[in-house]
């Protein structure tokens, strides 16, 4: 039985603060790592949200929305606030939106991130109102070119819309190693605020020139696909975890992943999907402790090779 598996019987998809090992994690009352939005100086906290799959339920179905809404109180209370989302992934815009207005001042407790999927500026501007309404809020803290999809002419939209108080950040995304070349030469070329990419101990194209990149030109990097939709833990299933691992303050099999993510320099946040409540309680302990340095980072990726 894998580690992780180990972890979503104990916790039994329980809040975060109600399972022991992660109050004593968490006894220091240290906030989550934060890293710099390098554009504006604003930090955001290390470990996200993302919702593709995982959030599209009926915004109606209350079975299916309670553990949503655990998902998102879990991230909360451990000091996250990134959610990422897109028109494209089914009702998961409706659904964060229901979830960020279920409590007073719970809007501005999170940082929400949405895409645009489509060609020319009219139908761009229709999925931004449609993403406004779904979201229940008409400021979105960032707009992302999905997949390189009319990427240049999205983007002077989006600067508008940024003048505008729309959004207050622009950023570009694609999820395989094959558009790194490009997406460099964007980020050299535009230099985003953001640029949302796949990055993990299994896919680590990115760490040739994409990422020295967006560090050389200001761009900060959300990373997704940390798992690489779950193929990580079946390569690890079976197998413990390494003593070593409790070094750089990981408990389980996706602290590890992800500490191997938020460790790179280049790296602002990460953003696991998931609509368990437990796997949200392990992901967000990767945003406490000691990172891994150079070394440690390589002794993880090693463990797959």
């Amino acid at each position: 039985m894998s580690d992780r598996r180990r972890f979503l019987q104990a916790a039994a998809c329980a809040p975060l603060m109600a399972q022991p090992w992660a109050a004593h994690a968490l006894s220091t009352k240290r906030p989550m790592r934060v890293r710099e939005i390098w554009s504006s100086g604003e930090m955001l906290p290390a470990i996200g949200l993302g919702t593709a799959d995982t959030f599209n339920v009926p915004p109606s179905d209350a079975a299916a929305m309670a553990p949503l809404a655990q998902v998102l109180d879990t991230l909360l209370e451990a000091g996250g606030r990134l959610i990422d989302t897109a028109p494209s992934y089914g009702q998961a815009e409706a659904v964060t939106g229901e979830l960020v207005t279920r409590k007073p001042d719970m809007r501005r407790q999170v940082f929400l991130a949405t895409k645009i999927s489509t060609q020319g500026h009219e139908a761009a501007r229709r999925q931004i109102e449609h993403s406004q309404r779904a979201l229940k809020t008409d400021k979105l803290d960032l707009i992302q070119v999905h997949n390189l999809i009319d990427t240049r002419n999205q983007l002077a939209l989006l600067r508008d819309l940024k003048q505008q108080g729309v959004t207050r950040y622009l950023g570009i995304t694609h999820y395989t190693d094959y558009a790194h070349d490009e997406l460099t030469n964007l980020v050299e070329r535009e230099k985003p605020d953001f640029l949302q990419i796949n990055l993990s101990i299994g896919a680590r194209n990115a760490e040739k020139r994409l990422l020295p990149a967006c560090l050389a030109n200001g761009v900060a990097v959300l990373i997704n696909r940390p798992f690489q939709d779950g193929a990580l833990f079946r390569q690890v299933k079976g197998r413990p975890l390494p003593e070593w691992a409790a070094e750089i303050g990981c408990g389980s099999w996706a602290q590890l992943f992800l500490k191997f993510v938020i460790s790179h320099p280049a790296v602002t946040a990460v953003i696991p999907a998931t609509s368990k409540p437990a796997n949200m309680a392990d992901n967000v302990l990767a945003g406490f402790g000691p990172l891994a340095n150079d070394a440690q980072r390589e002794r993880i990726a090693a463990l797959l090779a």
